[in-house]
């Protein structure tokens, strides 16, 4: 006790004299210090710390990382160097913007050439111009992107990942000559077309757009709902079932094709960025020779959805740890009872789930992306991951804004599109239920599908 003694009469030594002065006049010295004697050591350090605290010492804070088990240092160094590279356009080019387009649903068109530049369009493909680097980065990406904006990220996704890779795993190479390279460096916009306005999870043999064959020619008809980037795609993968036999086939619809129009969706909640299309395809003639040579029913199609959907799970981290950060943040700036929210029990409680949460998807979405680039990735694996993470992500998008109170609902504290737009994550790429239903099946050996 008497260390701490000392330590107290140190501390009003290095006072100025002034200073001093204007403090004797308002307490008696004296009696303060006969009060200080009498402390135990339990309350010598509490007035130790606030007088510390009052005398302009700096508290030092830990930096604002989601990353607590620090998954970013598996990477090599050219791994890093290119998250880094993402996250810096991500905060420098879209943050300021985003929530002025989020307003105005609208997509900036302005940052194409931008993103072209930092080639990583087409990330995991061999040839044609891709860079030919790992699952695992790949859904790195997709996590920086949606630590800013679920909505640049999800464009990316269908460019990247379902448009592209419709061709790269179901096209001739004819087809994937005249594609994928103007694809990967973002000068051909493409979209993918599954979802119906009557048909979503029931998707693997309930298509009602239908193709039949007359000599050299595909006519195709019906509608195609909630497809991304169609409103602007030079290109767009349909998926329809043949007449003749039964299967779900693919097609390459080329911009302008009579017989097809597109109507952008308006008032969403979420993703407000992306533009959605309601396409209708009406005696809509496409040649043999777009028909995607290599997709002769669902199940070619299943491995286009088997490879994205990791990605949507990373999406989900990212939207996740966006939230989080922005909501850790605010707590630490945000003053109530003359001190920051953050030193609150039952805030630290709510940012502590958060992170637990958030820290279990990574983890698990680090280990799924193993097993893709080991080629050991099943169904199930990618389901379960989409399951859990998407789930979880909204009780963190949630905390999120109930620790900023008020302001959580208010566009300029961000938070509030991550609230909105993991609502379309936990839905697309398959519903909880289809994916759970996915995962049931191989522990199980039984069916639940209807």
């Amino acid at each position: 006790m008497f260390g701490k003694i000392k330590d107290f009469i140190h501390l009003l030594k290095n006072i100025d004299v002034e200073a001093l002065n204007k403090l004797a006049e308002k307490v008696d010295l004296p009696a303060v210090m006969e009060s200080v004697s009498k402390l135990n050591d339990v309350q010598l350090a509490g007035l130790m710390k606030m007088l510390q605290h009052g005398n302009g010492a700096k508290r030092v804070l830990p930096p604002v990382d989601g990353d607590f088990y620090d998954i970013s240092h598996s990477l090599n160094d050219e791994d890093r160097a290119l998250q880094l590279k993402v996250r810096a356009f991500m905060e420098n080019e879209i943050q300021p913007i985003v929530n002025e387009y989020w307003l105005k649903a609208e997509f900036p068109f302005e940052i194409i050439p931008k993103l072209a530049a930092l080639n990583i369009c087409g990330l995991t493909y061999e040839g044609y111009g891709c860079p030919n680097r790992s699952f695992l980065m790949e859904g790195i990406v997709a996590m920086e992107m949606a630590r800013i904006d679920t909505s640049i990220s999800t464009f990316f996704g269908v460019q990247s990942g379902l448009a592209m890779g419709s061709i790269y795993l179901c096209g001739s190479e004819t087809q994937k000559q005249e594609w994928l390279p103007g694809m990967q460096q973002l000068t051909i916009m493409g979209a993918f077309g599954l979802t119906e306005p009557e048909v979503g999870s029931g998707a693997a043999g309930g298509l009602t757009t239908t193709a039949k064959r007359e000599g050299d020619t595909w006519i195709l008809n019906g509608q195609k709902k909630w497809i991304g980037n169609a409103t602007f795609a030079d290109v767009i993968i349909i998926w329809a079932r043949d007449l003749d036999d039964n299967e779900v086939k693919g097609f390459l619809l080329r911009k302008g094709t009579p017989g097809f129009t597109v109507e952008k969706m308006h008032d969403k909640m979420a993703l407000r960025i992306v533009q959605n299309g309601l396409i209708t395809l009406t005696d809509c003639k496409i040649a043999e020779s777009d028909r995607l040579q290599h997709a002769d029913s669902f199940k070619d199609t299943a491995k286009v959805l088997k490879m994205t959907r990791a990605g949507v799970a990373w999406q989900a981290v990212g939207c996740a740890r966006g939230a989080y950060e922005h909501a850790l943040k605010y707590t630490r700036e945000r003053e109530q009872f003359g001190k920051p929210i953050a030193s609150f029990q039952l805030i630290q409680n709510h940012l502590v789930e958060m992170l637990s949460n958030l820290t279990a998807m990574q983890t698990m979405c680090f280990r799924l992306s193993e097993l893709q680039d080991n080629d050991l990735l099943k169904d199930e694996h990618a389901s379960l991951a989409k399951v859990f993470c998407s789930l979880r992500t909204r009780d963190v998008v949630s905390k999120a804004r109930e620790v900023m109170g008020g302001n959580g609902i208010l566009l300029e504290y961000n938070v509030a599109r991550f609230v909105a737009d993991a609502e379309a994550i936990y839905s697309y790429e398959g519903t909880k239920e289809i994916n759970s239903l996915i995962v049931g099946r191989a522990i199980t050996g039984f069916s639940a599908f209807v």
